[in-house]
């Protein structure tokens, strides 16, 4: 993996990542982090050191700005733009919209392209039917299978019409799970006819949409496998019987990353080793030495983000030797590898013009897609009080609004406080509150005792999936003093950028919108919901558990203001 950072030519962060190159000459790159002008340019340095091209993938499931960002400026938070980013997948789910899902794949790819990605590890084909999944989540398009089908499937046709390659994830199906693979294998207790019936269902349709890479998930099937202790990536059963045979897939088979705990953990580890501290924790090299054989004698022609390069390649290597593949089985993967490098005309032209980066990253008419995206997502989930929309130019009205997020968000309220100012007038009376809900001295008596004197009261949660858990340690204050506000001051509304499952814990709540992601595209969006500027139409692509069901969605049309606002 590579950080699109400023690297300079004596920094360790270029040796370690020119070494990948030069040294262990691998034939492809997962790039990070990173402004768009600074990741064009360092692939570009990377390219030219290769003797054959690279091909450089990105996780840009929300939009090549989930990846290509300039970040926030410090001590401002000053927000420095960068590529467009959507609405994260299950908005796209609650807008029902399958040409909006195709045009963010055409922007996805047109972007990507032109800051030198040729993967999108994306789209997220996971059928999300648990709601305590603390690692799929609003990722997911829907629940319901037929409606992640047709949005990803669509968004496979823009992304691989428009020259990126589109890899369906997390195959055979992460959603129904409550562990993170990352950090653990999460078991999944669901038979072949299930499977068939649910979790296979959007891959099967964006196999047949022409997809042409797909990633594993670190998984136990126990009712497919009998064990539950080897990962779906390491099984010929799931990766090569039900991947290749049975569902038909003639593309690039990608493993999950080789850091993560979920194929790291339960690999058989032969011997004692030398121990790593990897990204997710201590790992055994002969762990990920042992993982690698496994993952390309299941299928795998692709062994994504090993903790150790050179250990990964000198696996692959011996396998050969100890007669676990033959060469002839890895010669196959190189070989839709480089047909895939080909095909994509990376033999013609490997580097991009980064004098043109600038008209075509984040043009104002992908903006505006994404914008339209980021409208048609809001969900007003409950609204018992019909306090939705707010009262515009109502002179002397007191509303508190009060932002939950960790301290490393940056950007968390700016954008939606900004909007909400601007969408009320200047009659209303706005006081802003933030809180850390990791903060153990967080003083939550004086938000009531503050909420007590106000007419109005939002809450804007960008809160992670594990505070939907009530058992959670550090969720129960923040749960508290939600259900206490709800009882105090009925007249609260529930603003939600991260997990929407959070509803669970807070039924009490009157008024529940959803904006499913954090960006400034979404918040500008909540805003402009909120005070009636834009329609309200999105729909719940999820069931919320006790009383939010699946399709769910209260309508709200624009309304006229009572004192004249400009909007940006």
């Amino acid at each position: 993996m590579v950080f699109g950072d400023f690297a300079p030519a004596t920094s360790a962060g270029w040796a370690r990542a020119r070494g990948y190159v030069s040294t262990d000459h691998v034939g492809g790159l997962i790039m990070s982090v990173g402004g768009p002008i600074e990741i064009g340019e360092k692939l570009n340095a990377m390219q030219r050191l290769s003797a054959v091209p690279l091909i450089v993938g990105a996780d840009v499931e929300f939009g090549t700005g989930y990846r290509a960002r300039g970040g926030y400026f410090l001590p401002n938070a000053i927000d420095l733009g960068g590529a467009t980013v959507f609405p994260p997948e299950m908005g796209i789910g609650a807008s029902r919209d399958t040409a909006l899902a195709y045009e963010q794949g055409r922007i996805t790819a047109i972007e990507g392209r032109a800051i030198g990605i040729h993967i999108a590890f994306a789209p997220v084909l996971d059928v999300n039917n648990n709601p305590a999944n603390p690692v799929i989540g609003v990722r997911s398009y829907s629940e319901d299978q037929r409606l992640a089908a047709a949005l990803g499937s669509s968004f496979v046709r823009g992304l691989q019409e428009h020259g990126m390659i589109a890899t369906g994830k997390h195959f055979p199906g992460h959603g129904d799970t409550d562990q993170n693979s990352h950090l653990t294998l999460p078991t999944i207790t669901v038979s072949r006819a299930r499977l068939d019936s649910v979790e296979l269902v959007p891959f099967r349709a964006a196999i047949a949409a022409g997809l042409d890479a797909i990633m594993t998930a670190h998984i136990a099937l126990p009712a497919i496998l009998g064990d539950s202790s080897t990962p779906a990536t390491l099984s010929s059963r799931v990766m090569t019987d039900l991947l290749r045979h049975d569902l038909g897939f003639r593309g690039l088979l990608i493993t999950d990353a080789m850091d993560m705990n979920g194929v790291l953990a339960n690999a058989r580890p032969g011997r004692a080793g030398q121990v790593l501290v990897g990204q997710y924790g201590t790992i055994n090299s002969i762990g990920l030495t042992e993982a690698c054989k496994r993952a390309i004698e299941a299928g795998a022609d692709v062994l994504l983000m090993p903790t150790d390069v050179p250990a990964a390649i000198d696996a692959v290597l011996a396998g050969i030797q100890e007669g676990r593949f033959t060469a002839a089985r890895v010669d196959s993967s190189v070989r839709r590898i480089l047909a895939l490098k080909e095909r994509i005309g990376l033999q013609r032209d490997r580097e991009v013009a980064l004098d043109s980066i600038r008209e075509v990253v984040g043009d104002s008419n992908n903006l505006n897609i994404a914008r339209r995206a980021a409208e048609q997502s809001i969900t007003l989930a409950k609204d018992s009080l019909r306090l939705v929309p707010l009262a515009r130019g109502s002179n002397g009205a007191r509303i508190l609004s009060i932002t939950m997020a960790s301290r490393s968000n940056l950007g968390a309220g700016v954008a939606f406080l900004a909007e909400l100012r601007r969408g009320v007038g200047g009659g209303v009376r706005i006081r802003d509150e933030y809180v850390n809900p990791d903060d153990p001295g967080a003083n939550y008596a004086r938000l009531l005792a503050a909420a007590d004197s106000s007419d109005l009261v939002l809450v804007s949660s960008y809160l992670a999936p594990s505070y939907s858990a009530s058992a959670s340690s550090a969720a129960a204050p923040v749960i508290d003093f939600l259900r206490n506000l709800a009882r105090r001051r009925p007249r609260t509304v529930l603003i939600n950028f991260g997990n929407p499952y959070l509803f669970q814990q807070v039924p009490e709540i009157g008024t529940y919108l959803i904006a499913w992601g954090g960006f400034p595209m979404s918040q500008r969006a909540a805003a402009e919901a909120l005070v009636g500027i834009n329609a309200i139409s999105g729909r719940l692509p999820i069931s919320i558990p006790p009383s939010l069901s699946f399709g769910r969605g209260e309508m709200r049309t624009p309304v006229q203001p009572a004192t004249t606002t400009s909007r940006p």
